[in-house]
């Protein structure tokens, strides 16, 4: 998974998933370039030349429910956000981890939990119910899918990046 350079089959196909009446306008370099001046990260690829030159999200798309969020939205349901998102912290998952599951306190565990959902990454979308779609932007998992719902949160398949999370979708409807 290459996060550094766009491969243009990666954009080619990306140009392909998303209909062009349903993409929103495209950001252009300036603006992607503040937005992470803004927030101490650099976007990882693909995901990063899309919003700059492709579409800043669509009506249709990944995540089934609402299609592909614009890069600065939160989903309608995200809760207060209240200056929580830290993207330049590192996303401090490299394992799925099921809270539910943790046999710690809840108040032990509640700060580790805030981190999942605020730190390190892009919300994409959600597909309703509580699972929202993070694209990891700083730390281990940088340039990963993350499925982060309210009972837990794990990987989307073994190095799945944003271009081969597209492409499932493309080939599942």
């Amino acid at each position: 998974m290459n996060t550094e350079r766009a491969d243009p089959c990666d954009l080619d196909a990306l140009r392909a998933a998303f209909p062009p009446g349903l993409r929103r306008p495209p950001l252009g370099w300036d603006t992607v370039r503040a937005f992470e001046r803004e927030h101490g990260v650099v976007l990882p690829e693909p995901y990063r030349t899309l919003v700059a030159e492709i579409c800043d999200g669509s009506g249709e798309g990944p995540p089934d429910a609402g299609g592909l969020l614009p890069l600065k939205s939160l989903p309608a349901d995200w809760g207060p956000v209240d200056g929580q998102r830290a993207l330049a912290q590192a996303f401090p998952l490299t394992e799925a981890w099921v809270w539910e599951d943790d046999p710690r306190p809840y108040e032990e565990i509640e700060p580790l939990i805030d981190e999942v959902g605020n730190d390190g990454s892009v919300v994409l979308g959600t597909d309703g119910c509580g699972l929202y779609w993070h694209l990891v932007v700083t730390g281990a998992q940088r340039g990963r899918i993350w499925a982060v719902s309210d009972v837990g949160a794990a990987p989307c398949e073994e190095e799945a990046g944003f271009a081969a999370w597209v492409a499932r979708w493309v080939e599942s409807r």
